[in-house]
């Protein structure tokens, strides 16, 4: 299977700002994951929420599981995002960044700096979304 590439590649500058922006969002993303979980040494690159310890009284004990609900779906859209970050960066890397997942198309400039981590263009996007 050969590689598709697109029919109107991206501007070198703007790919660059992309790769940039992408690139700054993961180390913020690392940051903000390694305040709220701690390395898991059981799984590989994956974390878990931390769970406070604030005392032994029942508000203190009800704080600590609200903090820890909090960081449990912190975690795991933080997760999620650098997911995304390191697929397109993935994508940029073998030269298939900008490139539509379902139907192979471009995915127009403006969509990826819109949204860098884009992986489909907005008709077959939209067409996801209305299935569900």
């Amino acid at each position: 299977m050969t590689k598709q590439k697109r029919k109107i590649p991206i501007k070198k500058e703007i790919l660059e700002q992309i790769k940039k922006e992408l690139m700054e969002r993961r180390e913020q993303i690392i940051k903000d994951l390694n305040s709220i979980t701690q390395k898991d040494d059981h799984e590989k690159d994956e974390h878990r929420a931390k769970f406070p310890e604030y005392g032994d009284k029942k508000d203190e004990n009800a704080q600590e599981i609200s903090e820890y609900t909090t960081n449990v779906a912190t975690e795991k859209i933080l997760e999620q995002a650098l997911r995304d970050i390191n697929n397109a960066l993935k994508r940029i890397e073998d030269g298939t960044y900008g490139l539509c997942k379902y139907c192979g198309e471009d995915i127009p400039e403006k969509r990826l700096l819109a949204r860098p981590v884009a992986s489909a263009c907005v008709k077959c996007k939209t067409k996801l979304q209305s299935l569900t």
